[in-house]
């Protein structure tokens, strides 16, 4: 069968990036909606956008109601401005939740219906207003996937909504705004990052285009996710980080995530805890339960990131490899569930909801082996015991 391989529309980055992207946008009269964060407002980040947008002669209006975990609420509250203002299409300013948030405003904008409605729809009736996406975190890949994460608040369940419409038209890559990242979701997006990396190599779905920029990504993160977590500043290290995010998210994006990422979701959903943290505190135990079926790339991984020895045999270099992922969750502090303030009879209660919302959302099945809910289960209950898998 062959294999599809899609990619932002253009990719920008280098000095004066920003200045050239005009050349790319919708021309004026029209008028841009600027997705994006209080935080990010704050920070002077999104200035590195408008003040070229006012110096080109350009109207946009800003929606800054992006919060940590993207919902429905905000969603439709954007598409209401945009209607209001009368916009003609949309720059997304921010980490993961932003460039989500402004993915689903396009889609509403275009097309009848709630944000709800299209949970597993692949098909849609009008085309998108032009999209640009500006990450300023080194982590969640968004701004080169089809896909958004929108939070249902009804129902309390993260929806995966995922179709060719919803890839930018345009990728800002300006590592700069990444710099004044704090700590922790320079780690949150960081291990997002890695995650997105490993799944995309170990799922089934894999083809020789993503492996080599899973891998590229993997031997990017390894030396510089220690080297950023240190030290803030270190700009180099930033640098590598932004190219591995964009290059794990264009990898995942062609071969989708497994069973971390589908274990992920209800956590955030039901527990708010980020999204990349929630990753992170699964690493250990899923990529222990997958090993078993993947030795034989996990030992070509091992290989690439110079975990392996001379000598070793498959599963030694898969197990040297699973060493090396928990030193580094190890080295950047990433907490467990109890430790993050999740009290565990609140999780235990939710188990059984969210083993089903985890097979539901379909990444479980792109591993290369069979699980049930009752592994799933088994994978939850373990992230409370004191002895980790060995």
């Amino acid at each position: 069968m062959a294999h599809t391989f899609i990619m932002p529309g253009l990719i920008l980055s280098g000095d004066g990036a920003v200045e050239q992207s005009m050349d790319y946008m919708p021309k004026p009269p029209k008028k841009a909606l600027v997705v994006t964060s209080a935080c990010n407002v704050e920070y002077g980040q999104v200035d590195e956008i408008t003040e070229v947008l006012e110096k080109e002669g350009r109207e946009y209006c800003i929606f800054e109601q992006v919060n940590q975990e993207p919902s429905d609420s905000p969603v439709q509250a954007g598409a209401r401005l945009y209607m209001e203002e009368h916009c003609g299409y949309l720059i997304a300013i921010g980490g993961g939740s932003a460039i989500d948030v402004m993915k689903a405003i396009g889609l509403l904008v275009s097309n009848p219906g709630d944000i709800t409605d299209y949970a597993g729809k692949k098909e849609i009736l009008n085309p998108l207003p032009f999209m640009a996406a500006v990450p300023t975190t080194a982590g969640t890949g968004s701004e080169a996937t089809q896909f958004t994460i929108i939070t249902d608040t009804k129902r309390n369940v993260k929806m995966l909504i995922g179709m060719k419409e919803l890839m930018p038209d345009l990728v800002l890559l300006i590592p700069k705004l990444t710099y004044t990242v704090p700590r922790e979701v320079t780690v949150s997006t960081g291990m997002d990052a890695l995650i997105h990396a490993l799944e995309a190599f170990l799922s089934k779905k894999a083809q020789p285009l993503t492996d080599s920029l899973a891998i590229s990504a993997v031997k990017r993160i390894l030396p510089n996710l220690p080297r950023v977590y240190s030290d803030g500043t270190d700009q180099s290290a930033r640098n590598e980080m932004a190219c591995a995010a964009l290059e794990a998210g264009i990898a995942f994006n062609n071969s989708s995530v497994t069973l971390i990422h589908g274990m992920s979701r209800p956590i955030g959903a039901l527990f708010h805890v980020p999204h990349g943290l929630s990753n992170a505190m699964l690493l250990r135990e899923c990529m222990y339960f997958m090993a078993d079926s993947a030795e034989d790339r996990l030992a070509v991984l091992s290989e690439a990131v110079h975990a392996a020895e001379n000598g070793m045999n498959e599963k030694e270099k898969t197990e040297a490899l699973l060493k090396k992922l928990s030193e580094l969750c190890d080295f950047c502090a990433v907490p467990t569930l109890e430790e993050y303030g999740v009290e565990k009879k609140a999780f235990m209660a939710q188990i059984d909801k969210m083993a089903e919302d985890a097979l539901a959302s379909g990444s479980p099945h792109n591993l290369r082996k069979t699980i049930e809910k009752e592994d799933i289960i088994s994978i939850y209950q373990k992230l409370w015991q004191e002895e980790r898998s060995s």
